[in-house]
């Protein structure tokens, strides 16, 4: 499979001022993404689109690739990030059968979770892969609309219904995004209908929108043990 992998890395953040550059166990957020895409043992092209200097300057001293600045119109909040991955690949003039989206916020995932997602396409030949994680503690069924006059439940169900009798559910944790280039720029999704899920632990879930998921992802990497990693569909 011929893959390029996009790190999307703007320099706007509202939540966090400069969000990927801000430190995480030492290095900057971004670093974490380039060192999982060093530790991978596939082989794939890898792109860093940022319209900041700052980031394309800290992003190369961790090996990533940063052939040119991305378009300002491309880096606003209202920016579509299919919009980027397209102008990247016109820009490069290169013809790839995979896009690979790696989040510098999703920092958690590892060089090993980046070969499995790949080797699920492979296998599979489906039009994506993508990373989820179980939501085995905080499933919908137990969630609730807020009204004025009270709430209202999500999923209506008869009272003492045991949890083990709840479909299985999982939450999307932006970790990974595999997807045909063909399909991302015929359809401009990620998550197609034949998706196959890629499994990941809460433990390499997180998602760095606030400050406390800074901590929380600093716990985990403080944490963290050499693992295998078994998949499951």
């Amino acid at each position: 499979m011929n893959v390029l992998a996009v790190i999307p890395a703007r320099g706007g953040s509202k939540s966090i001022p400069h969000k990927n550059l801000a430190p995480l166990a030492g290095i900057p957020l971004i670093a974490h993404t380039l060192i999982a895409v060093h530790e991978a043992k596939t082989v794939f092209d890898h792109v860093v689109s940022t319209d900041n200097a700052e980031i394309a300057a800290v992003a190369q001293q961790y090996g990533g690739q940063v052939p040119f600045l991305r378009d300002p119109a491309l880096a606003s909040d209202e920016a579509n990030i299919v919009d980027v991955l397209i102008d990247l690949l016109r820009r490069l003039e290169r013809q790839y059968d995979y896009m690979l989206l790696l989040q510098p916020t999703a920092p958690l995932r590892t060089g090993a979770d980046i070969d499995a997602a790949l080797a699920l396409a492979r296998e599979s030949g489906s039009d994506s892969v993508c990373s989820f994680t179980p939501m085995d503690t905080y499933h919908p069924r137990y969630m609730y609309y807020l009204r004025d006059a009270g709430v209202e439940q999500i999923y209506p169900t008869a009272p003492g219904t045991p949890r083990q009798a709840f479909e299985e559910v999982a939450w999307r944790n932006g970790a990974i995004y595999l997807v045909k280039a063909d399909v991302l720029m015929r359809e401009r999704i990620f998550v197609t209908e034949d998706c196959v899920p890629y499994l990941m632990p809460r433990e390499r879930s997180v998602n760095i929108d606030s400050a406390d998921d800074l901590r929380l992802a600093e716990f985990y990497l403080r944490d963290r043990q050499p693992v295998t990693h078994a998949q499951e569909r």
